[in-house]
């Protein structure tokens, strides 16, 4: 008779499919930073180097959970390098060059998810929060007792365009040609990175 095998289960067709589902769960639940492969192979009930078979990172594990194809911390560091006070207009140059391309379908669908689901919310703060804006702090030098409220501003910014040009469509802001985006929104950006901030308590920022 044959032995009965023991230990995790082999890949099977089904497997990435499991090991998504429990690395959805422990982002939502523990963030990022706090999540290990272990853990998540140990929810998919297989072995951890199955886990890198399939997805190579903790990060690309990250973007299959969330189902984008570049990583949007990749393109921040491309606009933070130069000259500081072009920032501003290269972050939202970067921004919209990906959401006029292919990849904004991507980045659509996660933000029309996010609103309505508060697992993939979760997430989606623990990108743009625990992965872009704290590379961004890291980057640029910024104050901690300004930087909470610096990138907060930013990422409202940006997800205000993304939901007006993008989600809504609302014109003429949805077929304005990106260097008037680029033009007319940079400068706020900007201004939310390194310029004056209204007076407030450590508390509230």
């Amino acid at each position: 008779m044959m032995a009965r095998r023991t230990g995790r289960r082999p890949g099977r067709q089904d497997t990435r499919a499991t090991i998504v589902k429990a690395a959805r769960t422990a982002f939502a639940d523990r963030g990022f930073d706090a999540t290990t492969i272990r853990q998540v192979a140990a929810a998919a009930d297989v072995d951890p180097a199955l886990v890198h078979h399939y997805f190579g990172t903790k990060n690309d594990l990250f973007l299959a959970v969330l189902d984008l194809p570049v990583d949007p911390a990749a393109l921040l560091e491309e606009a933070v390098a130069g000259d500081p006070a072009q920032v501003g207009t290269r972050l939202v140059r970067a921004f919209v060059t990906a959401w006029d391309s292919p990849v904004g379908t991507a980045g659509a669908a996660l933000l029309r998810s996010a609103v309505g689901n508060t697992t993939v919310a979760r997430l989606f703060r623990d990108l743009v929060y625990g992965r872009i804006a704290a590379r961004l702090v890291r980057r640029l030098g910024l104050p901690p007792q300004e930087a909470p409220l610096r990138t907060a501003l930013v990422a409202s910014q940006i997800a205000g365009l993304a939901t007006t040009r993008y989600l809504l469509a609302m014109e003429p802001l949805a077929s304005a040609p990106p260097e008037v985006v680029v033009a007319a929104v940079g400068p706020t950006v900007q201004r939310y990175l390194f310029g004056d901030l209204p007076a407030v308590t450590g508390e509230q920022v």
